[in-house]
């Protein structure tokens, strides 16, 4: 390596006076300098080794190549197979003899840099200079010469997911992942395993793939819960190659509680991991579905990985002590959740259905249940027709706009608008005596739409916000969520529809139950779900004069309207309205049928998705109503 040297004054002063003197000064250092480059080439080609994990490939003073490499191989073997980064700092010589600062940074599988600056030793024999092989380790200064590294993963746990009082909705519990080692299976083994989980013909197939690739790695099965894996124990100790792990894991009190709202703990996927590796790993266990997944850096536990002096726990060389995650408070009542979750259950209809719950006095959200439990969250994120549940906001619109509840409006079968012909449920009819409260409680479409004809175009569209449909609530409540959606009325006819939830009306469950809270209350309150600090939910009084109306007109359908199932339902008076909404299913004219409303302090809103065309809410949805309000009372 060719070195150009520029002499300062002083410097070039020293050798022309010093004669001979100054030429071996010049002399000596043209020397070091060379010995110097000579040095540090060596320190690089050692680096560049390393970076490559083929140490064989530097060269040594006291041993060869494949020892350092025997060595290199034991002394990191657990640090695992990352990119390796390192650089040539500093470099001290003494004659023959120099050591160089590698600046080392070492890529674990968390994802993490484990930095370090590593002293090597070298020395010149002959003309050469290199690695100098002694009674110190090359790896690490902490490191003896045959000592080794040491990771311990967390084993901190994951946060747990709460509900009311500190209720434990999801906890931390034992549970037993089964896997195959694919080097120690046997075909025989793996035939017996997918007889003992039930994945017959499977798993044989991943076995063969495995042993083809001459993979080490192991192959997930199954996880179980304690009480799932006691009987299968006995049946899985002793096959060969067949791995079971125990560790914990945050689960509810039943596979079905709480979902999809909670969600599930899991691997983390390769698409979870390609996206975000610095995040994921292989083999790590996040969130995969719901809270756990919305949470997931909440919940998961930190810091978690630590390299050591293998031997020597305490001789911490890199991460920090775990953290375990934080545990996600919410405003779920596990009691209201139960009840919800049985009364759709024993509803026993094929239908896909939702019950929302919600505290009046506070708008927390107390049950999200939905059917089936693996399905989507069609009690937050459902997209529907509200039939005639918006009645109730159409009625605030009326009541809040000059309009009398004691007016007669007519109830025919059906009535014209704009040419198109508009009808009652099962072409039903009222007295000529009926008034508006009557029209309310027995739900009539052709009343109410003559009674809202004069209404602004956005009238029922403000109401709807005021009421809690259709205004952005989901910052408060912690989690996405549909919020609902009355626009403005476009002509007559869509103008018509909208005042009894038909036309581009849409709702969610909650959204639906926010509106019945927000009558019961006399306020809009947003509503919450996951607990949280700094959001506004300061309430919104309504008109009292208008939802005290409401709220007889809402009594008067259980009493005597179109909500009679609901009729003794233990724990109090049920105030309610009903809705049924038709739209064209896959097999031809279908509808949804709807009931919202509260008892006490529990506002709710029951949907079962599909009914037969002739069913509506009073006679599908009540009932589930009815059911989940009698087992709530129940429960005490």
């Amino acid at each position: 390596m060719a070195r150009h040297t520029v002499l300062t004054a002083a410097v070039a002063g020293v050798v022309l006076a010093g004669g001979l003197g100054g030429y071996m000064l010049l002399s000596d250092y043209r020397e070091g300098s060379a010995a110097d480059d000579d040095a540090r080439a060596a320190a690089e080609q050692f680096a560049r080794a390393w970076m490559q994990r083929a140490p064989q490939n530097a060269r040594y003073i006291g041993t060869d190549g494949q020892g350092a490499a025997a060595n290199f191989r034991t002394a990191t073997a657990a640090l695992g197979s990352g990119p390796i980064k390192i650089t040539v700092g500093d470099l001290r010589r003494d004659g023959s003899t120099a050591t160089a600062d590698l600046q080392v940074s070492w890529t674990l599988r968390n994802g993490k840099s484990f930095q370090w600056v590593d002293p090597v030793p070298l020395a010149k024999s002959g003309q050469q200079w290199g690695v100098q092989v002694g009674d110190t380790s090359l790896w690490h200064p902490k490191l003896a010469p045959n000592g080794a590294f040491a990771v311990r993963e967390s084993d901190a746990q994951r946060g747990e997911i709460l509900g009311r009082g500190g209720a434990k909705l999801m906890a931390n519990q034992t549970v037993y992942d089964v896997k195959i080692d694919p080097q120690k299976a046997t075909p025989s083994s793996v035939g017996t395993l997918e007889g003992v989980v039930g994945q017959r013909g499977q798993l044989l197939a991943k076995l063969t793939a495995a042993k083809a690739r001459k993979s080490e790695a192991l192959i997930p099965v199954i996880t179980y819960r304690a009480s799932d894996y006691q009987p299968k124990e006995d049946s899985l100790t002793g096959l060969d190659g067949i791995v079971v792990d125990d560790r914990q894991q945050p689960l509810a009190e039943t596979r079905t509680f709480g979902q999809p709202l909670l969600g599930t703990v899991g691997p983390a996927t390769d698409e979870m991991i390609k996206k975000q590796p610095n995040r994921y790993r292989p083999g790590m266990y996040v969130g995969r579905s719901g809270l756990q997944a919305a949470f997931d850096s909440t919940l998961a536990p930190s810091g978690g990985l630590t390299v050591t002096v293998a031997g020597q726990p305490d001789q911490v060389l890199h991460g920090a002590k775990p953290q375990p995650g934080t545990s996600l408070q919410t405003t779920l009542d596990p009691k209201v959740q139960r009840a919800a979750e049985k009364a759709i259950s024993n509803a026993g209809d094929s239908s896909p259905a939702a019950i929302v719950a919600l505290d009046v006095k506070s708008g927390d959200v107390l049950a999200v249940a939905n059917g089936p439990s693996n399905g989507i969250n069609r009690a937050l994120a459902g997209q529907y027709q509200p039939g005639s549940t918006l009645k109730v906001s159409t009625t605030y619109a009326l009541l809040t706009n000059g309009f009398s509840a004691d007016t007669k409006v007519p109830c025919p079968p059906s009535i014209m608008v704009d040419g198109r012909r508009i009808g009652n449920f099962e072409q039903e009819t009222l007295p000529a005596d009926a008034d508006f409260r009557d029209s309310f409680a027995q739900s009539c479409n052709t009343a109410f739409v003559q009674a809202s004809s004069d209404l602004a175009p956005d009238a029922m569209s403000t109401s709807a916000k005021q009421l809690g449909i259709g205004v952005d609530w989901t910052k408060q409540l912690g989690v996405p969520a549909y919020t609902g959606s009355v626009p403005p009325t476009d002509g007559k006819v869509d103008h018509a529809a909208e005042s009894f939830g038909q036309a581009r009306t849409l709702a969610s469950p909650l959204s639906l139950a926010v509106m019945a809270g927000s009558v019961a209350r006399g306020s809009y309150v947003p509503p919450q779900l996951v607990v949280q600090s700094g959001t506004d939910r300061t309430p919104k009084p309504l008109d009292g004069n208008a939802v005290g109306q409401i709220r007889q007109m809402m009594r008067q359908v259980v009493t005597e309207g179109t909500g009679r199932q609901m009729q003794g339902t233990p724990g109090g008076d049920v105030f309610a309205k009903t809705g049924t909404a038709e739209f064209d299913g896959a097999d031809g004219p279908e509808s949804r049928a709807w009931l919202v409303g509260w008892q006490g302090n529990v506002a709710f809103a029951v949907l079962i998705e599909t009914v037969p065309l002739g069913s509506g809410g009073g006679d599908r949805a009540a009932p589930v109503a009815k059911d989940f309000l009698t087992l709530l009372s129940q429960a005490g």
